[in-house]
């Protein structure tokens, strides 16, 4: 039987629809989320992905406000810009776009964010609710795994997840995510000892490793539930014919663009071995802003009767 191809495009749009009605509801208290970017530099890679998010609020009928700094700016001079935007009382998110010049103390400024806009879930703060099972803002790629898995009616509870990766920003709140959804969860790394052997025993997969192909059919159990977080640029072509000879409209669209994205699972073997599987592109990056937006949302609910009233 053919693995089935879990579509985070679909996924994303359901989100980003019921997102939607949750700003009409919020509105009729007079609340509309809002969400503020700030881009420092002219990195091209960062202006897109600001400029999806800013597309994604614009989607679900939210606020959305994008402050353009120059390279320039000072450590001190983005915190200020942060300490306003956490008194503006119709900003719900505030979202610090990475990577920064550096020149900036990235730690500083990411911590100057109010925990409760901190639409990204990195603060401190919320990394200590996520841990310690409490309500917060979780990290957008996690979430959305989570979603990803809860919308394709995948069973997480009493399953053995196995979390390739240990970054702050991905692997660490993934296992701690799929443990509060009551997952046997182990996390691995580089050092981890015969990690093909650890990785054959789960049956949720999770690749976060940051190396392109690097989870192989050794690796994958069959009948696994692959979720692949990988998002990696290649460029030689004979790597890419090794990756996609099995794919050859792939292959000729890289002819034409000389480029093409691989994630961190080998696409040949994880279609042949998984039962289901996120693909590169259009898996799990379409769910990264969609869980955005829903923080976003999350943190607006705190300015109405609803939200005030759990609050006090």
């Amino acid at each position: 039987m053919a693995a089935r191809i879990l579509d985070g495009n679909a996924i994303r749009d359901s989100v980003l629809e019921d997102l939607a009605s949750k700003v009409e509801q919020t509105t009729r208290f007079g609340v509309r989320p809002g969400l503020a970017a700030v881009l420092v530099g002219e990195d091209p890679a960062s202006r897109i992905y600001v400029r999806n998010k800013i597309r994604a609020c614009d989607r679900i009928g939210a606020h959305s406000d994008t402050l353009r700094l120059p390279f320039e700016t000072t450590t001190a001079e983005l915190l200020a810009v942060v300490d306003d935007l956490n008194a503006r009382e119709e900003i719900d998110g505030i979202l610090v776009q990475l990577p920064l010049p550096g020149h900036i103390d990235a730690q500083r400024v990411l911590g100057r964010v109010s925990p409760d806009k901190d639409v990204d879930g990195f603060h401190p703060v919320n990394v200590g609710k996520l841990a310690s099972g409490q309500p917060c803002l979780a990290p957008c790629t996690p979430r959305g795994l989570i979603e990803i898995l809860k919308r394709s009616e995948i069973q997480i509870e009493g399953r053995h997840a196995v979390v390739v990766g240990r970054s702050n920003i991905v692997g660490k709140p993934a296992a701690m995510l799929l443990l509060a959804e009551h997952a046997t969860v182990t996390i691995c790394h580089s050092r981890t000892p015969d990690l093909p052997a650890v990785c054959r025993r789960a049956e949720i997969l999770v690749a976060a490793a940051g190396r392109p192909a690097m989870l192989t059919r050794e690796h994958i159990g069959d009948g696994a539930v692959v979720l692949d977080v990988g998002i990696n640029r290649l460029e030689d072509p004979a790597a890419v014919q090794r990756l996609f000879a099995h794919a050859p409209k792939r292959l000729a669209r890289f002819e034409k663009t000389g480029s093409t994205l691989v994630g961190d699972v080998h696409p040949s073997d994880v279609a042949e071995c998984a039962s289901a599987y996120t693909p590169v592109p259009g898996g799990v990056g379409p769910l990264t802003i969609a869980m955005l937006m829903a923080n976003t949302v999350a943190a607006a609910r705190r300015r109405t009767p609803a939200g005030k009233s759990t609050r006090a």
